[in-house]
């Protein structure tokens, strides 16, 4: 199966210049973990929660308040990864898997035209997919 059959493309994004509180809130509202940060139609970045937890480790050691005023005056560019692993809607799933794990990441954007976000792939998706294919083969040896 490749990558373009099970990406999401309804995709939540951020500038770089939004805040880290605004981000949070969307993580936290949307229970996403994974925020592309775009400059146009182009991915220049990606923000995850852990990103965020790193930024917030301050929360730790302050209170509610004090944290929300940091987050509130950092921006994304900021925190986000700069150096963004991509791959290409014709990649198999196995591969992106592969790529996830050789990388440590938990989510591929999936780009057209150089750096053009089209999709996205998470480390469930891909999980959903082995699953699948792993019951389909069980029924089919019943």
């Amino acid at each position: 199966m490749l990558v373009k059959e099970m990406m999401k493309t309804q995709l939540v994004t951020l500038n770089a210049d939004a805040k880290l509180g605004f981000a949070n809130d969307i993580m936290y509202l949307g229970r996403i973990r994974h925020l592309p940060v775009m400059k146009g139609e182009d991915i220049v970045g990606i923000l995850s929660q852990r990103d965020l937890y790193r930024a917030s480790l301050t929360s730790i050691l302050t209170n509610w308040r004090e944290n929300k005023e940091f987050l509130d005056s950092v921006k994304v560019s900021e925190v986000m990864t700069k150096n963004v692993i991509t791959v290409s809607p014709d990649t198999t799933v196995e591969e992106a898997a592969k790529i996830m794990i050789d990388k440590k990441v938990g989510c591929l954007p999936v780009v057209k035209d150089r750096n053009k976000l089209i999709g996205l792939i998470t480390e469930t998706d891909v999980l959903q997919y082995f699953i699948d294919e792993y019951q389909n083969k069980k029924k089919l040896n019943a």
